[in-house]
Formats: structure tokens, C-alpha cells, sequence
């Protein structure tokens, strides 16, 4: 399988579709939040650039749902089953590594379900405790904790919990052997280029967007929860602040999330995941270096 990665705003959306044409390739989304309908602009699906090239895992949702590794996993499988069947070439592209990462080394626990009711109940605690209630736990086997921050620790204590009293299934899903293909442009082309994309997505209606979803009786938390421009602009929405903090805060918060994108795909080259990083050039010569070096 091809994987193409990269920071949000790097253009790995459009580098897959180009490689996609001319390889006989067929899209699959790792994004986490444009598997959700109506949540067009807000997440850059973009749609209309993908022409006559199949795509797969956008809008699988309705908004206001909740969407976890596990089951992306499993519609991932779904996906990559029919791409097979109609002998197309497969190209993972997103900017969600958790979703990448979770495709080609399976977390045997990631199917373990969300459960507010204990998250509610840790998340005051401070992180010595949490670390303590984790160690007083009994580790699942080949379960291996990732403590680095506190919503992981949190996981990992979840995952604890739950295995005290269920059974562990067997595993569902074959690992995938797949080519890596890393754009991240330059610091500063990147922030430039964050910057006008959200300029660009409030002149095409972000806010009148996240307007529809709460007029439609999505409760504010869900778009909370979502992050980045559904979180900013439904506290813009309700008052909390005017459009200049508005619009700096979420422009900060966008810059912040792709340089821990970035953190995040480091950590995936030293789980052992070897991503070829492309040299920036025009999309056409990048889908060139991809084919060429592709099954090499």
C-alpha cells in the first residue's frame, strides 16, 4: 500500500489524488474528523479536487457522533477490501498518524471503548496520582502504556480497567506492508500558508457552518470536542470572545496542532515506520518522485 503524510496544509491531498491518476489509485481518508458529514469547510475536505478518483472514510458520520481509532480501523479493512476487489491501487492519505500508525501496527487494545463516566472521575487527579492508580492496576498482556501525557496515561488507565473485566478478542486485522511518503514544507511556508487557508475557509462560510450544526441541535460540547474550527468558532458563536481574538487563537491553535502532526510522525519513524520525506517542488514533479520510487 502507499501512504502519503503530512502536516495539515503541507497539499498530501492533493499529491495522492495526482499520484492516484496516474496509478489506477483510489484514496482512502486517514483524517478523524472529515469521516463526519456536514463538516465540509471546517475540515478541508474539499471534495470537488478529487474529480473521478474513488475516496473512502469521508462522511461515514453524522456530526454530533463519536468516532475512535477502533472502528476506523475496522472501516479501513472494509475499504481496503473493495479497493482489492476492484484491483485499484490502494493510497492511505491523511494528516492523523494515530490512524496511520493504527492500520499498519495494530494496537491490540484500541478497540477498547471510550468511558466518560471513569474519565469524568480522572481527569482532576493530578499525574502522580494517575500514575499510581495505573501502576495499582493489573497490565493486560502486550499491553504497553504510553504515560508521556496526560490524556494517554488517562487511556492507558481506561484500557486497564476495562480489560479487569472483559475478555480480550483475538485479533481481527492483517498488518499492512505500505511505502511512506512524507511533505512537510518549510516552517514558514507552512504558517503562511495555515494563515490564508482560514482566511480563505471563513470567506467560504466557516462560521455560518458550525451555525447550521448548532441550529440543528448539535449540543456545543460535541463541536467542543471536535477541536480546532468547530471549537473556536462555537465559543466565537456564543459570545466568549470577538472575532479578532477569534481568529487569532484559532490561527495560533492550527499552527500548534500541525507541529505536534509533525511530533507525531517522528514518533512513528522511531516505532520503525520509515517515511520518505519529499523535497518541496511543484505537485506534478513530487507525484513523479512518488511513482518513481514507489514498489522500488
Amino acid at each position: 500500500m502507499l501512504v502519503i503524510l503530512g502536516p495539515t496544509a503541507s497539499g498530501k491531498t492533493k499529491l495522492a489524488i495526482e499520484v492516484a491518476k496516474r496509478i489506477n489509485g483510489a484514496v482512502i481518508s486517514a483524517d478523524s474528523r472529515q469521516v463526519y458529514r456536514d463538516m465540509d469547510i471546517g475540515t478541508g475536505k474539499d471534495l470537488d479536487d478529487y474529480g473521478d478518483i474513488p475516496h473512502f472514510l469521508i462522511d461515514i458520520r453524522n456530526a454530533g457522533e463519536t468516532y475512535h481509532v477502533a472502528q476506523y480501523q475496522d472501516d479501513f479493512h472494509q475499504a481496503l477490501q473493495t479497493l482489492q476487489q476492484q484491483r485499484k491501487q490502494p493510497i492511505l492519505c491523511g494528516g492523523t498518524g494515530l490512524y496511520i500508525q493504527s492500520v499498519l501496527q495494530p494496537f491490540e487494545y484500541s478497540f477498547v471503548p471510550v468511558d466518560p463516566i471513569l474519565r469524568h472521575t480522572l481527569d482532576p487527579l493530578s499525574t502522580d496520582t494517575l500514575l499510581q492508580t495505573l501502576h495499582a492496576l493489573p497490565i493486560p498482556s502486550g499491553f504497553h502504556a504510553d504515560t508521556r501525557t496526560r490524556k494517554r496515561l488517562i487511556r492507558a488507565i481506561e484500557i486497564a480497567t476495562w480489560c479487569l473485566h472483559h475478555p480480550t478478542p483475538a485479533k481481527s486485522h492483517p498488518r499492512i506492508t505500505a511505502q511512506l511518503f512524507g511533505v512537510n514544507p518549510p516552517l514558514e511556508l507552512r504558517r503562511q500558508r495555515i494563515t490564508e487557508r482560514l482566511q480563505q475557509r471563513l470567506e467560504n462560510g466557516l462560521l455560518t457552518e458550525v451555525q447550521t450544526l448548532l441550529d440543528r441541535g448539535i449540543p456545543p460540547e460535541k463541536l467542543l470536542y471536535y477541536g480546532l474550527e468547530y471549537n473556536y468558532a462555537t465559543q466565537y458563536l456564543r459570545g466568549e470572545f470577538d472575532y479578532d481574538v477569534f481568529f487569532a487563537r484559532l490561527n495560533t491553535a492550527i499552527h500548534r496542532f500541525a507541529k505536534r502532526q509533525m511530533t507525531y510522525f517522528r514518533k512513528m519513524e522511531k516505532d520503525g515506520l520509515k517515511i520518505h520525506w519529499l523535497p518541496l517542488k511543484t505537485i506534478q514533479e513530487m507525484a513523479d518522485e512518488v511513482v518513481r520510487n514507489f514498489n522500488k
